[in-house]
């Protein structure tokens, strides 16, 4: 016991010269007498407080006393020195009086320590506050921060409200309990009426959670308001939290239910909804409504863009991307084919076209069926499956394959000047940089068609300090691996075999597989060096070392890399479902490999495939198979989209071609359905297929990419538009941000944060992370507008100016710095406490 007094004592007399210590229950003297304290004078109060006030305050004025008296404290008016006690310290022995001493508050907390004893009988708890506590800390400060010890958070009033709804979530209550344990309810409450405008007979967690997500729900939809913009704000914080986006979804749902949100859903328009987010069932009910109005095209594409981009902001988007994006592509390829007309009148009419412009509608289905494929729930979204396959299969694929076809079928040779030929590409793109004595790398990324390639320029143009451009090539035919192959490499000839293997021999040497293929390109590069590996030996290769890739350029003029992702996952029955998907990691390959080659000083590059594909998702139709089998005298070699053979019989529904219409020498013939059909070949798929003369096939890209020194990224710079009024009069405020060019391949989007602060730097609105991405040439279409609610702090703000401060997230960091602001006055009157 002494040395808990001794210990408190000194305690004391670090903060007071004078301190007094009243033994009510008169059995302490001994630990009094026995006390001993280093510069601390002992003096007992028996009837002698006069000499002893002269002797503290004349005498000794610098001296410590410790003035004890057995008994309790006398009345104010018999004490002699109650004005020098209440100018110093008072020593007490009770529980209350040791609490506060530990905690080093003076005795004004008297009363409030005494009102919430349960809560100091925990010693941890004690502890706990005391690491929070502040010299300055006022009463309703130090019960927030034992409230916020109670629910094991930070003291401010969203984190323990933010604690004990996870704990409503998981199915506990210890929090709570521990709070109403602690006689802290009444305080919670009481803070819940001032923060957040809650009040209720019966008050409690569960009870808050619906009336909060009843009223954010209210305000964005005209119902009735109970609670005040301080409550929209905590619920945007909260759902936006990582930590808590668990125990937000699972009360979302649970209030949902409660507050009968399907039933209220169902009567209203989903445009009315583009901008909450409180409910899964707001997401279910925007898409539900989507996919009916994109397939009865009662919604333009730029309207579906919108708000699929105004969803992007919201908590639920992550769940429901997929069906986002493929309501997107839907509306976007359904106005794409509105506007095109598949004519033509020769076949370098139809490549070019094709390349220009008909490209996206492949493009457009194969990132829609990409979207579908990626769907947990794709019965969601069948009758618009059933919509897009419809129009990409009749009103584009087979019609834009019979036109094709025509032109096909009347010209004498396989030749589409001034579009070059794939067996071109050494001497066209290759050669010209070793004649300048430039290393060059060649990308050959098997079934890469013209539309794939087009992405890739766009991800390419994106990265910094790349330029590149896209060319359409015309592929040989038939449209299949080994002649593609081959005719990419340096070449005076090239034949099919005269056997039944489907090889192709350049020059008279085989090209089937990678050692055959280096031995040619060694053979054409005509005293420069080459080398040629698969994309996989590239991407494992180390940096530096006798086997390192920096070593395989400085020691070569031109290495070929081959890429097989596409072709691998959709050459074969079980897999050509993924192809497209196959697709998106083909992508990112490539762009790794680029970056990578740009690591070993590769400054030019070449990308390019040997063939391109056709695919339609849904199984093939009957009427898509051609209606005969092959004839001849020799029949070779047979694939889904052509036959190799002599004296080959002329069918209605094949197309019959001469080694020499084909830029081939030899004897062996080729023979390739007409249009998009497809010859019957057992054991193999049918939705992927190549070899055969669509555009599909036969267009494919020629990317030249150059890697600078210089960076030649920007981007996009946002201002914000100040309306006609700098007032601001109302709990809730519009402000309207330009985006000032649009993005492109060079121009990136920006990323800002936007929020309300005072002159201090405090924030008085909700707070928005706003992407600016937007590619519109079209200004109008370039404005964001924001909804920023104010909270109750703006009320001390009323008749200053307050500034809307645009942030941007250092790079690397998770500081912010401004990046724009703008000023505006707060002058709000009493009515205003109505707005929501």
């Amino acid at each position: 016991m002494n040395d808990r007094i001794a210990q408190a004592l000194t305690k004391l007399f670090d903060r007071h010269r004078i301190v007094f210590w009243y033994d009510a229950k008169q059995e302490l003297r001994n630990d009094f007498e026995a006390l001993a304290l280093p510069g601390v004078e002992k003096l007992e109060l028996a009837n002698n407080e006069y000499g002893v006030k002269y002797r503290i305050l004349r005498e000794q004025p610098g001296q410590k006393f410790l003035l004890y008296r057995q008994g309790p404290q006398p009345a104010d008016l018999d004490n002699w020195l109650l004005d020098v006690q209440l100018s110093h310290g008072e020593f007490r022995t009770d529980q209350v009086a040791i609490w506060l001493s530990d905690l080093e508050l003076g005795l004004e907390f008297t009363d409030m320590v005494k009102a919430y004893a349960e809560f100091f009988h925990g010693l941890k708890r004690k502890e706990d506050l005391k690491k929070l506590l502040a010299s300055d800390d006022t009463t309703g400060q130090i019960r927030l921060k034992m409230l916020a010890v109670c629910a094991g958070c930070e003291p401010h009033m969203d984190s323990v409200m933010e604690n004990l709804l996870q704990e409503l979530a998981d199915g506990r209550d210890e929090k709570i309990r521990l709070i109403v344990r602690c006689s802290l309810d009444g305080f919670l409450w009481e803070q819940m009426s001032r923060s957040y405008g809650y009040k209720s007979d019966e008050p409690g967690i569960r009870d808050f959670v619906i009336e909060l997500f009843k009223s954010c729900y209210a305000m964005g939809t005209d119902g009735q308001v109970k609670l005040t913009g301080d409550a929209m704000v905590f619920l945007k914080r909260w759902k936006d939290s990582r930590k808590f986006e668990g125990c937000f979804e699972t009360l979302s749902g649970e209030c949902a239910e409660v507050l009968g949100i399907e039933q209220d859903l169902a009567k209203r328009d989903f445009r009315d909804l583009i901008e909450l987010d409180y409910f899964r069932l707001i997401d279910q009910k925007i898409i539900s409504d989507l996919v009916r109005e994109v397939a009865a095209q009662t919604v333009s594409s730029g309207e579906v863009s919108l708000w699929v981009r105004q969803r992007r902001q919201g908590h639920w988007y992550h769940e429901y991307s997929h069906f986002y994006e493929a309501l997107d592509y839907a509306a976007q390829f359904t106005y794409a084919l509105g506007q095109v007309k598949l004519s033509m009148e020769s076949l370098a009419e139809g490549v070019q076209r094709y390349s220009r412009v008909w490209y996206q509608l492949d493009q457009l289905y194969r990132k829609f069926i990409y979207h579908v494929r990626m769907l947990s729930q794709a019965s969601m979204m069948s009758a618009l499956i059933d919509h897009i396959e419809n129009l990409y299969t009749n009103n584009y694929l087979l019609k834009l394959g019979d036109r094709f076809q025509t032109c096909v079928d009347t010209a004498f040779r396989w030749d589409a000047t001034p579009v070059h030929r794939q067996h071109e590409f050494f001497n066209h793109w290759v050669r010209p940089f070793l004649q300048k004595d430039k290393k060059v790398c060649v990308i050959i990324s098997d079934a890469m068609r013209y539309e794939i390639g087009e992405e890739l320029l766009g991800l390419i143009r994106q990265e910094d300090r790349y330029s590149a451009e896209i060319e359409p090539v015309l592929s040989m035919l038939p449209s299949y691996t080994q002649l593609g192959m081959a005719a990419l490499l340096p070449n005076k000839e090239l034949a099919i075999a005269d056997n039944e293997s489907s090889t192709v021999l350049v020059d008279g040497q085989t090209s089937q597989g990678l050692n055959n293929r280096r031995k040619i390109l060694a053979l054409g590069v005509r005293g420069k060096t080459g080398s040629a590996l698969t994309a996989e030996d590239f991407l494992s290769m180390p940096r530096e070392g006798d086997d390192g890739y920096r070593s395989l350029f400085s020691s070569n003029d031109v290495v070929y890399i081959y890429h097989n992702r596409i072709d691998a996952v959709g050459d074969k029955r079980d897999s050509e479902g993924r192809v497209f998907e196959a697709v998106e990691d083909a992508l990112g390959e490539l762009v790794k490999i680029i970056r990578k080659l740009s690591t070993a000083n590769a400054t030019n590059m070449l990308v390019t495939s040997d063939h391109g594909f056709l695919y339609q998702n849904r199984p093939i139709e009957e009427s898509d198979f051609s209606g005969v089998d092959a004839e001849g005298e020799q029949i070779l070699f047979q694939d889904r989209r052509f036959v190799f053979g002599k004296g080959l019989v002329e069918k209605s529904s094949l197309h019959t071609f001469t080694p020499q219409q084909l830029g081939l020498v030899g004897e062996v013939e080729v023979q390739i359905p007409k249009s998009i059909n497809r010859l019957r070949l057992k054991g193999s798929g049918s939705r992927f297929v190549h070899g055969g003369a669509s555009l599909q096939e036969v267009v494919i890209p020629v990317l030249k990419i150059n890697k600078k020194r210089q960076s030649d990224i920007t981007v996009v710079e946002v201002d914000i538009l100040r309306g006609a009024s700098s007032v601001i009069t109302s709990g809730q405020f519009a402000v309207t941000m330009y985006q000032a060019g649009p993005v492109t391949e060079k121009v990136q989007p920006r990323m800002l944060r936007a929020g309300i602060y005072t002159e201090a730097g405090e924030l008085i609105s909700d707070s928005h992370d706003l992407t600016f991405d937007l590619t519109s040439d079209n200004p109008r279409e370039r404005e964001l507008q924001v909804r920023f609610v104010l909270t109750h702090n703006a009320d001390a703000a009323n008749g200053q100016e307050v500034i809307l401060r645009l942030e941007e997230q250092h790079a690397g960091t998770s500081h912010y710095k401004e990046y724009k602001s703008l000023r505006y006055l707060i002058r709000r009157s009493f009515t205003s406490d109505f707005d929501f």
